[in-house]
């Protein structure tokens, strides 16, 4: 089966939406990305949470506007439209340490101060039960999923990411 649809999920600060851009450009492909359809747009971003039916909807119509698309983000209880609708899934692993300091420098640079309510929220990723945002949730809905799962752990480069995931697209059967 020919890979029409890859989604790359994982922690915060894994490096989700850096890949998932790189990725669609290489292969000349579309990009979506989940928190552009999370949260509704405002100044400053991650302020305000979409209306969880207009988002999957909106999502929906995203990934259906191009044949080939690459997906970043987590969509976990967005339903199947949005669930189910890839070819392979891409998990990105990376070490707490790195992540959170990824998200320090980001917050900084995004808003001038660092956030450490989400902070704290995104170290207790590697830990946390299934109720929240965590691996175990993560490598539940994994198991539950219909397509091919690539699990890429590990502080790589981005281009080293592009290339593995490239390699996965050809393992696969190309129409």
């Amino acid at each position: 089966m020919k890979v029409r649809r890859i989604h790359i999920t994982g922690a915060s600060g894994a490096g989700t939406s850096t890949l998932g851009e790189a990725l669609a450009r290489r292969l000349g492909w579309g990009w979506v990305d989940a928190d552009d359809y999370y949260w509704l747009p405002t100044t400053p971003r991650f302020q305000q949470k979409r209306n969880g039916i207009e988002r999957n909807r909106s999502y929906a119509e995203a990934l259906r506007a191009s044949a080939e698309t690459v997906a970043s983000g987590s969509i976990i209880g967005w339903g199947p439209d949005a669930e189910d609708a890839f070819d392979l899934i891409v998990y990105l692993g990376l070490p707490a340490a790195i992540r959170l300091e990824r998200l320090r420098r980001r917050e900084l640079a995004r808003h001038g101060a660092v956030n450490e309510e989400f902070i704290a929220w995104a170290a207790a990723f590697d830990e946390g039960d299934i109720t929240i945002r965590s691996r175990r949730r993560i490598d539940k809905w994994l198991g539950e999923r219909t397509a091919r799962v690539f699990r890429l752990e590990g502080d790589l480069t981005v281009e080293a990411r592009v290339a593995a995931v490239l390699a996965q697209l050809k393992g696969s059967t190309s129409d």
